[in-house]
């Protein structure tokens, strides 16, 4: 365990020795508070749910962020309870205010790549915006130090693992079909 996080922590400050400029402060700044809470996500699946040809989409990827909700930020952060990089490395200035809870794993990371998922099988378009916009919200939690490489690479597995599993309970269910049929 300690060295992954003494690799986690060299990251980080490799990063911060390297990349640290205004406008990656300011991007970084911006998206963290545009996907605070997996608002984007959400109001992408509720809008989806207004058009009959998105609506099954929009079920599945509301599915799909509350099941990545309930293991990553209810689970498995309350098991696991590891301490933010900016309470290890207290030099650290934050852009942004505090985040609480645990680090592990990065419900930011979770909730993108279970809505990415969903978006890549359902409306390959859209998916393949959702997946630039993904990459920049995980290397944005390793920017702005509140999450270790390792929380936020664990974050995506566990989203994308959501992300399939509801869209082969779906597809099990039948639901686009239940949709789509006329009664």
């Amino acid at each position: 365990m300690e060295a992954i996080q003494s690799f986690d922590l060299s990251v980080l400050n490799a990063i911060q020795n390297t990349l640290k400029c205004g406008f990656l402060d300011f991007f970084t700044v911006f998206l963290s508070y545009l996907t605070t809470s997996g608002i984007i996500w959400i109001a992408a699946g509720i809008i989806m749910l207004f058009f009959k040809k998105t609506r099954a989409a929009g079920i599945i990827l509301l599915a799909a962020l509350a099941l990545g909700f309930l293991t990553g930020d209810v689970l498995l952060k309350h098991l696991i309870n590891r301490p933010r990089p900016f309470t290890v490395n207290t030099d650290m200035i934050l852009l942004i205010k505090q985040p609480s809870g645990a680090s592990f794993p990065s419900t930011h990371s979770v909730l993108a790549a279970a809505s990415t998922t969903v978006l890549l099988a359902k409306k390959k378009e859209i998916g393949f915006i959702a997946l630039a916009l993904t990459v920049c919200i995980a290397f944005s939690r390793l920017y702005l130090y509140v999450h270790y490489p390792t929380d936020v690479l664990c974050g995506l597995l566990l989203g994308t693992l959501c992300g399939i599993t509801v869209l082969l309970i779906a597809k099990a269910v039948k639901l686009e079909n239940k949709l789509t049929s006329k009664k």
